[in-house]
């Protein structure tokens, strides 16, 4: 549906005019547009003076106007202080540009703004189908803009283009006219008590909702939050991960162009220990939903609960994958590889433990190893036929790095990679790593990497299976490969994770529930689980007699 009015305090106006894309040089660089100045912190300019936006162009010729500021009551704003951070491009390791860093007084602004919007009739007087109207607006902006969003995700997160093009905005597409449909139909119900009484409920929503997401999938994670948060009418403090903000700062043109009301959606970019922590504990926040590393939701936990704030944690994993012995090898190879190895691995729900039964171990590891080589082409992000791009930070690239020297000196064997992999001898690449004759008591089989690394070790049964995949005090997902659906059945009812694939692996859908047990997180988003956190259920009594 591509015809709606923009509502608004006086009535409707006509769409706005939908924002122009032209054709740029297939070099990457940065270009003022006329009148702009540029910060001194950008390698590209020698100005001073602070800007707004700035004009970019990526190695596949795409142009964009891209905004920097803080997104507060629907305008780009500096921080108080003019403070910034710098986007780095991880295949380069070049600065793309700086954007303004909120401060606490930043984030305060952005919430007063969106309490403000939240009590406000042109927002708190639509309808339902009104506010879904607006979501899908949003959703067709997103559609019509989609190379250019995929191509800032692919500079700023290092992810290949033709995956941030295919799966991730299509996924913002999909999340947000999901909920877009469920705007008007997310009911109460009347509960019969006898004629003495007519009692019903009423869905209300909470207030003003802090969310906080990762830097993994930047347009996904915004998504999988605003989705539920707009459908159940709530207003937003959106902060970005400082990695890379640079896509969603692009979506905040098409939330005002969409029309929705100024203060509704607030989009903030910032650290996490200044913005993130103002935002957490701000006692006129009514939510706060994070994904993360579970450490960090413990401190958000921690800092939540002065306010006794409603939460939502979606946090660290490290996810087993189990293949018996009557498995199909193919299958469970080719979707062992997109398990650990897509998006650089960098996924909370990776299937980073592959457990295989003894019988069948070795043929599975040489199919293994044979999947990886064949499709894990390490590259540039923007070439067709990179499958693994960088890390989406240098201090990621450590990490992993580290890790990887941690199970070299427990003793497991490196069956692939293991090394640094950069491309022209730049970018924060690291080769998919294999290892093998790893023990449970690993710190690579234990510890969340969060990178291009899987650990393998066999199992002789069932119940020893079970008791290696359970052996963790992460529970988010899980995938076994068998043919015999009865185990497969019993199985799946007895791994300790909020998620389960039979004969795949993370492969979500945004109409299923999403989320973890144990230190992986509280509470659920997408489907229709997804709404429950973003909305009160109001009791109201009326007596009858």
């Amino acid at each position: 549906m591509n015809l709606f009015l923009r509502p608004s305090c006086s009535g409707s106006v006509p769409l706005w005019r939908h924002l122009y894309k032209t054709k740029g040089r297939q070099v990457y660089h940065a270009q003022l547009s006329p009148s702009r100045t540029f910060s001194s912190s950008s390698p590209f300019f020698s100005n001073t003076k602070p800007n707004m936006e700035v004009e970019l162009t990526a190695p596949n010729g795409k142009k964009w106007t891209q905004p920097l500021g803080l997104f507060i009551n629907n305008e780009f704003v500096k921080s108080t202080n003019e403070q910034k951070l710098a986007s780095i491009n991880p295949t380069t390791e070049e600065e793309i540009c700086s954007v303004y860093a909120a401060t606490a007084e930043d984030v305060d602004a952005a919430v007063s703004a969106a309490r403000k919007a939240f009590k406000h009739e042109s927002w708190k007087s639509l309808s339902g189908t009104e506010r879904g109207a607006l979501m899908l607006k949003l959703a067709d902006l997103v559609a019509q803009n989609a190379d250019i969003l995929a191509t800032i995700e692919c500079l700023d997160n290092g992810k290949p283009y033709q995956t941030a093009l295919t799966e991730n905005v299509p996924e913002v597409i999909n999340v947000l006219r999901y909920y877009a449909g469920y705007a008007d139909k997310n009911f109460g119900q009347v509960i019969d008590v006898g004629p003495a009484k007519f009692a019903y409920t009423v869905k209300e929503p909470l207030g003003v909702c802090g969310q906080i997401i990762p830097w993994n999938y930047p347009l996904d994670m915004a998504a999988w939050k605003l989705g539920p948060a707009l459908c159940c009418g709530n207003t937003v403090v959106l902060k970005l991960a400082e990695q890379t903000p640079l896509s969603m700062l692009y979506v905040a043109k098409l939330i005002k162009e969409a029309g929705f009301p100024p203060g509704v959606i607030n989009i903030i970019n910032g650290h996490g220990r200044e913005a993130g922590s103002a935002l957490v504990q701000h006692p006129q926040v009514d939510k706060i939903a994070f994904t993360g590393s579970t450490a960090t939701g413990k401190e958000i936990m921690k800092m939540a609960s002065l306010t006794l704030k409603n939460i939502t944690l979606e946090t660290g994993g490290k996810s087993p994958l189990i293949v018996f012995e009557d498995a199909d090898l193919e299958l469970a190879a080719t979707w062992s590889h997109i398990g650990i190895m897509s998006n650089q691995g960098q996924i909370c729900t990776a299937t980073s433990r592959i457990l295989v039964h003894e019988k069948i171990y070795d043929e599975f590891v040489n199919k293994f190893k044979a999947k990886v080589q064949e499709v894990s082409v390490v590259g540039d992000p923007f070439q067709e036929s990179t499958f693994h791009g960088p890390q989406v930070s240098k201090a990621q690239y450590e990490r992993v790095l580290g890790y990887i020297k941690a199970g070299k000196e427990e003793g497991a064997t490196v069956m692939l990679g293991g090394e640094p992999a950069p491309q022209n001898g730049k970018g924060f690449y690291v080769a998919p790593t294999v290892f093998t004759n790893v023990k449970p008591t690993m710190k690579i089989f234990k510890e969340e990497i969060f990178g291009p690394c899987v650990a393998i070790t066999s199992f002789k049964s069932e119940e020893e299976a079970l008791a290696l995949a359970n052996d963790s005090m992460y529970g988010l997902g899980a995938a076994l490969f068998t043919k015999d659906l009865t185990r497969a059945h019993r199985v799946a009812r007895e791994i300790e994770a909020g998620m389960v694939w039979v004969n795949s692996s993370n492969d979500s859908d945004f109409r299923i529930p999403f989320g973890g047990v144990k230190q992986s997180g509280i509470g659920r988003e997408l489907g229709e689980a997804g709404l429950a956190p973003y909305c009160n259920v109001k009791s109201i009594h009326v007596n009858m007699a």
